[in-house]
């Protein structure tokens, strides 16, 4: 039995032809995207998801945002999830701008297509394994209005998974335009210094995640000083953890950067209570 994609409001086999040439998200990268998990048959964070998802249509200019509201989301990924008998895995949701013209388009309605890949885990689970991390220096991300979206012009992220794959490691810090710390390949990050816990602030360039603002409540909430800032790449020279987050896989710990070794408490306390939420 073929697995299925919700497209435009239709539930199909994922294995059946449906974009042209023309489509402005291959053409030019005109669309966004945002990835969910799925536990139990239901939409992880699915608020949080429709604002960013909201915000981001608004600042692409496309059109009929507000569909896309929690009580959506939570439908579609439902009715996907009994279509393709799983109740866990993650979620892509592609939206892009279905119109023609050249750089300039002819109308800003929006399509969109929801994909499911199923996996066996019914929480999040820590990577007793370490992350081993390297710095992404080729690139550098810039800074404006559209550095905090999950668009589809993802040229840096591939070029940042091509040298992790040349260098070996697990995943790679990339840096923005000025030279401070960003994000890593598809999550945000998180580096406790004296107790302290920093991440970039969105000033910096990096994704808006959705687990990156659950993380900062639950640390909050545990009495862990959560500071968003500019950081210099230097910290994680003498950091004493550092993790990764995003939506599909919550929490990763990096176990290290160079000759650097970090250890896992705080890490490992969040992933629990995570798993509590």
């Amino acid at each position: 039995m073929p697995a299925f994609i919700n497209f435009n409001g239709d539930l199909i086999p994922n294995n059946t032809p449906l974009l042209d040439i023309t489509n402005r998200a291959f053409r030019y990268g005109d669309g966004l995207f945002e990835s969910m998990r799925l536990m139990n048959g239901q939409l992880k964070f699915a608020n949080l998801h429709a604002d960013r998802l909201q915000q981001g249509m608004r600042a692409l200019k496309l059109e009929n945002f507000s569909l896309f509201d929690d009580y959506y989301l939570k439908e579609k990924a439902e009715e996907i999830a009994i279509m393709n008998k799983a109740k866990h895995g993650r979620l892509r949701l592609t939206v892009y701008r279905d119109a023609g013209g050249l750089y300039t388009p002819d109308f800003n309605k929006a399509g969109w297509c929801l994909e499911l890949q199923p996996d066996a885990h019914n929480q999040y689970t820590f990577n007793n394994r370490g992350l081993i991390m390297d710095v992404f220096t080729e690139l550098v991300k810039p800074l404006n209005y559209l550095s905090n979206l999950k668009t589809c012009n993802s040229l840096i992220y591939v070029m940042a998974g091509l040298f992790k794959t040349q260098s070996r490691a697990d995943d790679v810090f990339i840096l923005n335009q000025n030279g401070f710390l960003c994000e890593a390949l598809s999550s945000n990050v998180f580096v406790l210094y004296q107790g302290h816990l920093y991440t970039p602030a969105l000033s910096e360039g990096c994704i808006a995640g959705v687990m990156r603002q659950v993380v900062i409540q639950l640390a909050l909430k545990h009495s862990i000083p959560v500071t968003e800032a500019q950081i210099n790449p230097e910290i994680l020279n003498q950091a004493e953890e550092v993790f990764l987050t995003n939506a599909t896989k919550g929490i990763q710990w990096v176990i290290g950067s160079g000759i650097k070794r970090y250890f896992n408490k705080t890490s490992k306390m969040l992933v629990d209570e995570l798993n509590k939420l």
